[in-house]
């Protein structure tokens, strides 16, 4: 992404006998014209690239968050695949009996993947600083959030794309499979998770309105029951069908960010649509 982790994942990997091909490395203040986070936007020229030479994996990171794409050209949610890496570590090493912490915005498949290891969970308000202070306590393993920031026990408390983009990479090495296809096998054990952040910027009149129902625990929302309300950061609806939405109001901006998450690409769709419409009603 043109920025400070140039010259790091390329070097290591070509060391390591990878072939790799590198794009943006090169230096630009603006970050090709993009906001510097790996959005779907500001990684379709890497997911172009991967699907068309057909490579297992392609990986862009900056220094702390990170991209993902796989073959098919499709852009992987990196907490999918983070967290399914990580979650093998105490496997090779017996004596790694930490937990696993995310943000509460960040996809509950991680909860799926803590409770079928038997992994203590730790959710926390959105920020890494308290995913790092986690690690610092030594309670967690792993630790990632939903803007695709990673970090793992005994290394620094911080988000860090380069480890994270070789752990992805060493995971495709030694299981023989593309991203989409090992997320796929994670979906045959636990089921299917798909994300969705989106951020809606609202008038004086609509925040001072929404900021008013955000105080309330709605039954049900988009016609199904609300199973449990979450209030560790904002408003978090987890729905009766294992779906659910959250809330946050930003404290520098007239915006609302809004995360969404169901269990099939056809009710993401749904379900996002619903977001948007619960914050503007």
């Amino acid at each position: 992404m043109w920025g400070s982790a140039r010259g790091y994942s390329d070097t290591l990997l070509r060391d390591a006998g990878v072939t790799v091909a590198t794009i943006h490395d090169t230096r630009d203040v603006l970050f090709g014209g993009h906001a510097p986070e790996p959005t779907i936007t500001c990684s379709r020229t890497c997911t172009t690239r991967c699907a068309k030479s057909a490579r297992p994996l392609a990986s862009r990171p900056m220094a702390m968050p990170i991209a993902l794409a796989s073959s098919t050209g499709w852009h992987v949610p990196p907490a999918q695949l983070h967290h399914r890496a990580a979650l093998r570590l105490p496997g090779r090493n017996p004596r790694w009996k930490n937990g696993v912490g995310k943000s509460v915005a960040t996809t509950n498949l991680i909860n799926a993947l803590a409770e079928r290891h038997k992994i203590e969970l730790y959710e926390t308000p959105v920020g890494f600083k308290y995913i790092g202070e986690l690690i610092k306590q030594d309670k967690i393993l792993i630790g990632g959030e939903e803007s695709a920031g990673l970090s793992i026990r005994q290394h620094v408390p911080e988000k860090d794309g380069v480890l994270a983009g070789l752990l992805c990479c060493e995971m495709v090495a030694r299981r023989g499979a593309s991203l989409g296809a090992l997320l796929e096998q994670v979906f045959g054990k636990v089921g299917s998770y798909y994300p969705l952040r989106e951020n809606f910027r609202l008038t004086a009149d609509v925040k001072a309105k929404f900021t008013e129902k955000l105080r309330s625990d709605p039954g049900e929302f988009h016609g199904i029951k609300v199973a449990h309300v979450v209030r560790i950061d904002g408003l978090k609806l987890v729905l009766a069908d294992g779906s659910w939405v959250c809330y946050r109001l930003s404290g520098t901006e007239p915006v609302v960010r809004a995360y969404s998450e169901a269990r099939s690409r056809e009710g993401l769709a749904k379900l996002s649509a619903a977001a948007k419409a619960w914050i503007f009603s």
